[in-house]
């Protein structure tokens, strides 16, 4: 679909996901991440850079597994995630927009549980190239989180963790070869209806996931 098609249907509010393909599982298990390997972190820095194209293939769950973890895993015993945040609050959650439905990744079980059983990929941004990328990670606060932190901030503190968040996406698909590019140009609205999100939970931005156009899959890095 089109940029233009999309914010005209945006303006309207009839921005709507397409069916899933296939059978939307309710809870997809992760295989544990491989938390050895990878570039080195200067390496990593070096390679880090936005793109905006990308090959349709699926990411293999290895790599999701991996993706993910790196992005807001849990990477201590006593819980620590991968990424700060705030008093501890962990008020981000990390959707997964696949072709076949909306999932929330738990990094307690490192699972992903069923959200929405429709491909919501076109929703999560007004880019053509949204629709057909193989995974949309869209960060959501859950402001509830945040009852120790005055009202007035807590939008500040949560972009801030989504933001620390989000760099480790790029340095993990720096490190395995992949693409990514985050984004803000977003229908926040279309995203919560198409998630089912509550009135405290506040979409804050989208980033695309995949490989780079021509390029064959680093089997599980």
């Amino acid at each position: 679909m089109s940029t233009l098609t999309k914010l005209a249907l945006g303006a309207m509010g009839q921005l709507r996901a397409r069916p899933a393909l296939g059978d939307a599982a309710s809870f997809v298990e992760l295989p544990a991440p491989d938390r050895h390997g990878g570039q080195p972190l200067m390496e990593a820095l070096a390679a880090r850079h936005s793109e905006r194209a990308f090959d349709a293939r699926p990411l293999p769950l290895p790599v999701l597994s991996n993706l993910l973890w790196a992005a807001f895993g849990v990477n201590r015993p006593d819980g620590g995630r991968t990424a700060p945040s705030a008093l501890n609050a962990q008020e981000i959650d990390i959707y997964v927009a696949l072709p076949s439905g909306a999932y929330l990744y738990d990094p307690a079980l490192h699972r992903l549980a069923l959200a929405a059983g429709k491909d919501i990929r076109r929703v999560t941004g007004y880019q053509d190239f949204v629709d057909d990328a193989p995974a949309d990670l869209v960060y959501v606060a859950h402001h509830v989180r945040l009852d120790r932190v005055p009202a007035s901030q807590r939008s500040g503190f949560a972009q801030l963790a989504c933001g620390a968040i989000a760099q480790n996406v790029y340095l993990y698909a720096a490190s395995a070869g992949l693409a990514t590019v985050l984004r803000g140009w977003i229908d926040r609205d279309a995203i919560a209806r198409a998630l089912g999100l509550s009135y405290d939970q506040q979409v804050i931005l989208s980033q695309t996931i995949g490989y780079p156009p021509a390029t064959a899959p680093a089997g599980g890095q």
